[in-house]
């Protein structure tokens, strides 16, 4: 049984979070025109969003980090979409010094060693690649949802971030079965790790498939405390870090 026959459940009032999700896209080209990016993890809702931007035309542009970890089904969607949508993806990668230093001092397997060495992982691979993708931009758009765990149940349709940019978050609303609902609808690319139980991918190191009754991101760190389970990318404050942390080091 794939992710579709699983998740895949319309809902009422579905047509209208679809509607208003293209709205809030719509919204951010027009407040900032050429200056807005989806920062996409190539997951299900985000292509979900890559799907709403080249459907309905909306001039956003397309960047996802590629860190130098992610699984091979992850990164086969990039093609995929700029060849389905005609649309460039910009891919930020992390500093290849600032790896091998890492690495070096750490290890292969320090994500797994603490929390701070975990964080500093994703800080190189992920916060650092993802400053340069926003560097010219004042407004990004990402796969937010309420639903994916108690850290994100209050996200709103768009917030400033720390660094005074306005983070959109158009799927805020919509469940796991509107996500695959409409990927099922709109025959929409998707990653086949989805199939595996797997419904939040990250890096490979990272992520497990959950099992039956598992919260939806169990399989995200799960040798670490539910409250420490975020990257950075969505914490005010660690992009900057990050960004610190290797001009140390440089």
């Amino acid at each position: 049984m794939n992710a579709i026959q699983l998740y895949a459940r319309a809902s009422a009032g579905f047509d209208d979070r679809v509607a208003h999700a293209v709205a809030v896209l719509k919204q951010a080209a027009a407040e900032h025109p050429g200056r807005v990016v989806q920062a996409t993890s190539l997951g299900a809702e985000d292509m979900v969003l890559t799907d709403l931007i080249g459907r309905h035309g909306i001039p956003i542009a397309i960047g996802t980090l590629e860190t130098g970890q992610l699984h091979e089904e992850t990164l086969a969607l990039v093609p995929r979409i700029e060849q389905r949508y005609g649309l460039a993806v910009e891919v930020y990668r992390p500093e290849a010094d600032a790896v091998i230093h890492f690495v070096k001092n750490h290890g292969e397997r320090a994500m797994y060693e603490s929390i701070d060495l975990r964080k500093g992982c994703c800080g190189i691979r992920k916060l650092e690649p993802l400053s340069r993708m926003l560097a010219q931009r004042s407004a990004w758009v990402t796969g937010l949802r309420r639903e994916q765990s108690n850290n994100r149940g209050e996200v709103p349709f768009s917030e400033p971030d720390d660094k005074g940019r306005i983070k959109f978050n158009p799927l805020a609303d919509w469940s796991w079965n509107d996500v695959w609902h409409y990927i099922a609808s709109n025959e929409v690319p998707y990653n086949p790790l989805h199939d595996q139980f797997m419904p939040s991918i990250g890096c490979a190191p990272c992520t497990r498939a959950i099992a039956v009754g598992e919260d939806f991101r169990a399989g995200r760190w799960w040798w670490e405390d539910e409250k420490a389970k975020e990257c950075g990318l969505h914490v005010h404050g660690a992009e900057e870090a990050a960004v610190s942390m290797i001009g140390d080091r440089k």
